[in-house]
């Protein structure tokens, strides 16, 4: 798939999760997507994400920098929100925090297969106070 096309999916992916459109996530990410290594499958990735749009209410995916290579996507996304209670082992409680996710896919068949992110936590750390 050319890097163009793939781009182009990737940033309408982007959209479905920003409109919580998940009736179109299966259009995506494939039916048995992995996460970080745990094998998740398509309903698995969509209760994690609606359960980080519960705990984010104002969650908004933002491409910072994106790369298309073959079947692969690399991807640095910024986010700037508010999320509730705990967010990564920290009080947030409501307070906004700002930081980049750093996530690579490989898509198969024009659908994500797989996912591997890491979340700047240091970012998220320096925003709050100890």
């Amino acid at each position: 798939m050319a890097g163009d096309d793939l781009g182009a999916i990737y940033r309408r992916y982007v959209d479905c999760l920003n409109a919580q459109d998940w009736e179109r996530l299966g259009t995506f990410v494939h039916a048995e997507v992995s996460h970080n290594g745990r094998a998740f499958g398509l309903a698995g990735y969509r209760a994690m994400l609606e359960e980080d749009f519960r705990q984010i209410p104002d969650l908004r995916f933002q491409i910072d920098l994106l790369v298309c290579e073959g079947a692969n996507v690399a991807a640095r996304l910024w986010f700037d929100c508010t999320p509730r209670g705990s967010f990564l082992g920290r009080p947030v409680n409501g307070r906004r925090v700002q930081f980049a996710e750093h996530v690579f896919y490989r898509f198969e068949d024009g659908q994500i297969k797989t996912v591997s992110s890491v979340l700047d936590k240091s970012a998220v750390e320096a925003a709050l106070p100890s």
